[in-house]
């Protein structure tokens, strides 16, 4: 059951839309601030109400696929659990699929298949990449957005890097996307690539190299619909078992992998701790946690002592059986994008930088993609606009009229003599 349907279900009904709207604002206001003891207990009582008589908005999910269509989703899951506390995060708010873990692996080992021995794969990966177009320009994108400079300052913007990792790991094709993510090293330099993959220098770290505490970087998070909901699936799907041969309690290492992908560019960003293994960490330590020291160490033993997370990873490298679909990557398409391989460092902007507004294009582009689902749509790679043509004044129509045969404007031209020979 889809969280938009169900509220737009809940809405026709006078006595739930009060109810929700009621949970809406108590949402909000606890998002902000924390609700005073009045206020709290008026919103208690709306979704105590709520409960028994419209349990199926209570029971809906969202998908996760980016875009402002997610986080309308998200709004209304979690407008309806203001209150839910530590067990929000004991289940995922997005609909399960089944997932084979044996196919990604066999995906991500493909990726780096033809790399000659000693080589490093996770160049060959950002190679592929780069022969995807899609792949590649998104790729691009991300890695200018976490370069580049603000104006009149020395640090990237840090919201925008992010909104691009997001769209770069929701958009292409796990055939590349998962391939530079997890491609497998057997030296430092391979590793130092696969590390800086997601621009650690943007898209985690603090200009003056301190980490933050991780009980400040998940109490922020949780103020984040998005982030909340992306580290509850996380928790969810990578929750650990000591008598499962996995390590994973659901028994699905594909299901933790891409749970772990999407916490890339929120502010709990995960990555590789150094250039020689595959431990990963949060960018964050348990200074100053007092008595809560104890909670502080759980969090971070989400990712540094979690065997699910780990063999999960460790089996990305390795190749499983092909499933009977057929796992091999789609073959690369020539593209003219130009790849900046070279990451380079830059400090992170404070994090009351006020960003600009990228709505509109989120809307466009659902847009676009809704017509395509619907019309099966596939634009013709000759009137995209290129690193060759953006420059030329040559419009998408020039690209596609096609130029008269010879011997027609041979016939043309002995006609048009005849005539004024005549």
């Amino acid at each position: 059951m889809d969280c938009l349907q169900e509220a737009q279900v809940c809405v026709r009904d006078p006595q739930c839309e009060a109810l929700y709207q009621t949970l809406e604002l108590c949402a909000a206001d606890e998002a902000d601030s924390q609700l005073g003891e009045q206020a709290r207990g008026q919103c208690l009582e709306a979704q105590g109400a709520l409960h028994p008589r419209y349990s199926p908005l209570l029971a809906c999910k969202c998908l996760r696929g980016g875009g402002m269509r997610e986080e309308r989703c998200l709004r209304v899951y979690w407008s309806v659990r203001v209150f839910q506390g530590d067990e929000e995060l004991e289940e995922s708010p997005y609909k399960e699929f089944p997932m084979d873990t044996s196919r990604m692996a066999s995906i991500v080992a493909a990726s780096s298949a033809t790399a000659p021995d000693g080589q490093n794969a996770c160049l060959k990966a950002a190679q592929d990449c780069g022969l995807y177009e899609k792949c590649g320009a998104l790729r691009s994108e991300y890695v200018l957005a976490c370069t580049k400079r603000v104006p009149a300052s020395s640090h990237c913007n840090r919201q925008r890097c992010h909104r691009l990792l997001r769209r770069f790991l929701e958009r292409v094709p796990e055939e590349y996307s998962l391939g530079v993510l997890f491609c497998p090293c057997t030296h430092a330099l391979c590793g130092e690539r696969r590390r800086k993959t997601i621009v650690p220098s943007c898209s985690y770290q603090d200009r003056d190299g301190t980490p933050p505490n991780c009980l400040h970087l998940q109490s922020f998070c949780r103020r984040d619909e998005l982030c909340r909901s992306r580290l509850a699936d996380f928790l969810h799907q990578c929750q650990p078992s000591s008598p499962s041969s996995s390590g994973c309690l659901r028994e699905s290492g594909a299901a933790c992998l891409r749970a772990y992908a999407g916490l890339i560019g929120t502010i709990m960003t995960p990555n590789y701790v150094s250039n020689s293994s595959v431990d990963v960490s949060l960018w964050c330590n348990c200074e100053g946690s007092g008595n809560q020291w104890q909670d502080c160490l759980r969090i971070q033993h989400m990712f540094t002592n979690n065997p699910c997370l780990t063999n999960s990873i460790v089996s990305m490298g390795i190749s499983g059986p092909l499933s009977v679909e057929g796992t091999s990557p789609p073959p690369p398409r020539p593209s003219p994008l130009v790849q900046q391989e070279e990451l380079l460092n830059n400090a992170l902007p404070e994090h009351n930088e006020v960003v600009e507004s990228e709505e509109t294009e989120d809307l466009q582009e659902e847009k676009e993609e809704e017509v395509k689902r619907h019309f099966n749509v596939i634009p013709l790679y000759s009137v995209k606009s290129t690193v060759s043509n953006l420059g030329s004044g040559a419009t998408p129509a020039s690209y596609l009229a096609p130029a008269p045969p010879p011997l027609l404007l041979l016939l043309l031209l002995l006609l048009s003599a005849s005539l004024s020979w005549g």
